[in-house]
């Protein structure tokens, strides 16, 4: 009991000075950005429900910058314009925390169970690591949406497709309906043969945007035939933020980026993506598909700001797991365990952003894109495993009439 208490003392002391270490860190390094996207999207908002404009019309004085989702994301917000601001940010923050908190448990609790780790201190250590990451920092100073939308997607693919439960594909649905790009996960679960998750991700897409357009018929008129082809509302696709092939291209030649070199990037990264979702599936490696997909996603989307990345998180932390399921001192567990801290150390250290105004020359074409690098590292060489049972593994019997060791 005693030495039980003395661990779990140790322990708590861990956590305090690594959040001790974390907020001094985001002291120093993380950017304020004053929740600029949420203040577009309250301004949207307002500008719709309470102003009596178009949500479309609406951009953020001095800026290009309007609302760019959906209509049916501009319905799940609708309520945010009847907030004061104030608490709009604690609802947009405690929000992401709360489902970014899940997630990882959903992640990373069968890891803790199979390397005999105490979950509630695994999961305290890696909501630390999660909070000094740069995307997850840039979701949450921005006041963005990216972990709602992985929740909703991990929901579906951790918790549903693969326990055969007849709501899988609502959540991929209804995050494919709140931002376009997630739709990459119907694809998914069309390519590895899920055609019923798919059927309901398209019905539950397909019905919600359904009744946007029946509660704002306007809205929905202008986002499908205007506001979506707008491409100007979304920034410059050179800018060193843009982490996806695209922004690689278009880095290359900002004022005339190769239309014909990214859709061929694009096309051989997913065949590699296919060849490598289906064999995660086949291996019941349900998790492996999940990061492979949200790799791809921030691969061909042609816009990919960092604080996007926030997808690559699943693949982090499926390299600590690949790496304890290896024998230990193994050379695999080395590298898997190496190549996690240096993925995991690069993103977060701004280190793309020492490009941010000239990304020209060799070092600019490989430090300006490092995030791009590593997504392209993580569909490439992230390990699949057959499935696993979560628990701790147990020694083997030892026959009795043994006398030497087996």
């Amino acid at each position: 009991m005693a030495q039980g208490a003395v661990r779990t003392g140790r322990q708590v002391l861990v956590v305090v000075a690594l959040a001790v270490a974390v907020a001094a860190f985001l002291l120093v390094a993380a950017v304020r950005h004053g929740f600029f996207d949420l203040q577009v999207y309250y301004g949207a908002l307002w500008h719709w429900a309470r102003g009596g404009g178009e949500i479309y019309d609406w951009v953020r004085p001095g800026t290009q910058y309007g609302f760019t989702y959906p209509p049916f994301a501009a319905l799940a917000m609708f309520p945010m314009a009847y907030l004061p601001w104030n608490l709009a940010i604690v609802f947009s923050v405690t929000a992401s925390v709360t489902v970014s908190a899940v997630l990882i448990w959903w992640l990373l609790d069968p890891v803790a169970r199979r390397a005999g780790w105490t979950r509630w201190y695994a999961l305290a250590i890696a909501l630390c690591l999660a909070a000094a990451f740069e995307p997850m920092r840039e979701t949450v100073n921005f006041g963005q949406v990216n972990m709602l939308l992985l929740f909703l997607v991990g929901a579906d693919l951790l918790r549903g497709v693969d326990r055969g439960r007849r709501w899988a594909g609502v959540g991929i649905g209804l995050a494919t309906a709140i931002k376009l790009t997630p739709g990459i996960f119907i694809v998914y679960l069309l390519v590895t043969g899920r055609w019923r998750a798919a059927l309901t991700a398209v019905a539950t897409a397909t019905g919600v945007t359904l009744l946007a357009g029946a509660v704002a018929p306007d809205a929905s008129r202008e986002f499908w035939t205007q506001a979506l082809w707008n491409t100007g509302r979304v920034g410059e696709l050179a800018f060193i933020s843009n982490q996806s092939l695209q922004g690689v291209v278009a880095r290359l030649n900002p004022d005339h980026p190769s239309t014909t070199a990214w859709l061929l990037l694009v096309a051989v990264t997913l065949v590699v993506w296919v060849r490598r979702s289906r064999a995660a599936v086949a291996a019941g490696d349900e998790a492996t598909g999940l990061a492979l997909t949200g790799v791809v996603m921030c691969l061909v989307s042609p816009v990919t700001w960092v604080h996007h990345l926030v997808w690559l998180i699943p693949g982090l932390i499926l390299l600590v797991d690949n790496a304890y399921a290896a024998p230990v001192r193994s050379l695999r567990r080395r590298v898997l365990l190496g190549a996690a801290a240096v993925g995991y150390a690069f993103l977060i250290s701004r280190f793309v952003w020492l490009w941010e105004k000239d990304f020209t020359g060799v070092d600019g074409f490989l430090g300006g894109n490092l995030y791009v690098w590593i997504s392209v590292a993580l569909l490439v060489a992230l390990p699949i495993r057959g499935y696993v049972r979560a628990g701790p593994v147990e020694p083997a019997p030892v026959q009795a009439t043994s006398s030497r060791a087996v």
